[in-house]
């Protein structure tokens, strides 16, 4: 009874494994004594507490693996006391090493599952467990199980409730609910504390600027400078003294000294957006500054230290490009500590209508018009487009669309032709305007395509338009198939 108030008050998990162990001590002769908990869903051993009656927990309680193993497999209560003389026991190494003569050991269960082991053992030949201790210490153990679980949980929720605030917290400037977006903001909350490198890929217009503004928002560096630079559009040589800085009278043009983008970002974050593109001797000065955190400007020779930490993008497969040279290897596994793989719209296609009604106030305040949001029609034709170009190219739609409308809610006729014509997913029960001109549009091409005898030049001919101008209808109408079934056979 005493035993049980005891352990019952007590929330913490280790704290309660420590005032179960000394509860213990009290009644029942062990030298030591050691709560070892399983992982969830596993027979693997995730935590062990250790404790010594007379040392405390100053030195490490040694257990045997052995009989730990066979009380949490069988499920059975494990009394031996003279351990060298037992046939089951006796050539276990630590119990020998420890010189162990009696043991104690009973599973820890909560609703039919087995939680972990209860371990006591005593080197004292004198002093033997027995039934009557087996009894009591199966009798705590049934307690301690349900004050062990519901203390797990306890931790459990409280570290699920400071990871919710940290998300709720967390400093960003992305729209979306998706699961793919959540798990973004979960990696951004993992990583922004750190000052590892972060390589971030993923398609043109999918957001790796702003991951990389909310890596930094986040971090400890957040009051320092953001210095943001795209490897792929500047010249070699502008990029070099826009990365590095450079001296005077470096080069024709340089009449001062110039501070490059590392040194602004002292103390900061430098993102390098587009890294795939920088040229081989800039690679191989990029890698000097991660591995040794220096650098020299172009016409100097003073190196000049730099605290930034370093944050690149790409949408190329850097991986690829170190085969084939294109890429330094050993700067590639410096970036690559630690990346992320930001989704393609189409992969998060729920977070169109929240993007959309966001892109819609935002240009709709900047262009000084009331908009209230977008029609369920227009919602439609944007659900339905693939999004080549990701949320750049949505963006751009729904400005465009405020641009060019004229009423409070963004409407189909509004919205560039190309997602138009990318017509419905499923074909609805009732034929409206905009799909009846895409079917229509559809089937002019086709005949044309026949008439022409599968000749694409001739067909565009036929249709009065450009060649490209055809083979940007095909593609976004999705013709591809239904042209090559009207290929005239070889």
């Amino acid at each position: 009874m005493r035993i049980s108030t005891a352990i019952n008050s007590i929330r913490g998990v280790e704290a309660l494994e420590r005032r179960l162990l000394e509860s213990i001590f009290e009644v029942v002769p062990a030298e030591r004594g050691a709560v070892l908990l399983l992982g969830k869903g596993t027979d693997e051993i995730a935590g062990i507490f250790g404790l010594e009656k007379d040392a405390g927990s100053g030195r490490a309680v040694k257990v045997s693996r052995t009989i730990v193993l066979r009380v949490v497999r069988e499920r059975v209560s494990i009394l031996c006391n003279d351990v060298r003389d037992n046939e089951d026991f006796g050539a276990a190494q630590s119990l020998l090493a420890a010189n162990v003569h009696s043991v104690l050991a009973v599973p820890l269960s909560f609703d039919a599952r087995t939680l972990g082991v209860l371990y006591l053992d005593s080197s004292n030949p004198k002093a033997r467990f027995d039934e009557g201790h087996l009894g009591l210490l199966t009798a705590v153990a049934g307690i301690a199980s349900v004050a062990l679980e519901n203390a797990r949980r306890i931790e459990w929720l409280e570290s699920e409730n400071r990871r919710l605030a940290r998300d709720e917290e967390l400093s960003h400037s992305m729209v979306g609910e998706s699961p793919a977006m959540a798990a973004v903001l979960r990696f951004i909350a993992k990583v922004a504390p750190t000052d590892s490198t972060v390589l971030i890929t993923g398609e043109s217009g999918t957001g790796k600027e702003l991951v990389a503004r909310a890596l930094h928002q986040n971090s400890p560096r957040a009051s320092r400078p953001f210095v943001a630079i795209n490897c792929a559009a500047l010249a070699e040589t502008l990029l070099e003294s826009e990365l590095f800085g450079h001296e005077r009278g470096a080069f024709t043009g340089a009449v001062a000294q110039k501070k490059g983008r590392l040194e602004v970002a002292e103390g900061g974050t430098v993102f390098l957006d587009e890294v795939g593109e920088l040229a081989p001797h800039l690679q191989a000065k990029l890698l000097r500054v991660l591995q040794e955190h220096a650098f020299e400007r172009v016409g100097g020779t003073r190196s000049i230290k730099v605290d930034a930490r370093v944050i690149t993008a790409t949408n190329r497969d850097l991986k690829e490009m170190t085969k084939t040279g294109g890429f330094r290897e050993d700067l590639f596994y410096r970036i690559n500590v630690v990346s992320l793989d930001v989704p393609p719209l189409r992969d998060r296609r729920e977070d169109v209508p929240l993007l959309a009604r966001y892109f819609a106030q935002k240009y709709g305040e900047r262009c000084n018009r009331r908009v209230a949001g977008v029609s369920a029609e227009a919602l439609e034709c944007l659900m339905n487009y693939e999004w080549p170009g990701n949320v750049r190219e949505l963006e751009n739609a729904v400005e465009r669309a405020v641009v060019l409308g004229s009423s409070d809610v963004i409407r189909p006729e509004e919205l560039p032709e190309s997602i138009l014509e990318a017509g419905p997913r499923q074909a609805p029960g009732v034929t409206r305007y905009h799909e009846a001109v895409v079917l229509t549009k559809k089937d002019i091409i086709l005949k044309a395509f026949k008439e022409a005898g599968g000749n694409y030049v001739e067909t565009a001919r036929l249709l009065d338009v450009h060649p490209n101008y055809l083979h940007r209808l095909i593609r976004n109408m999705n013709l591809k198939g239904l042209l090559k079934k009207q290929e005239p056979l070889p």
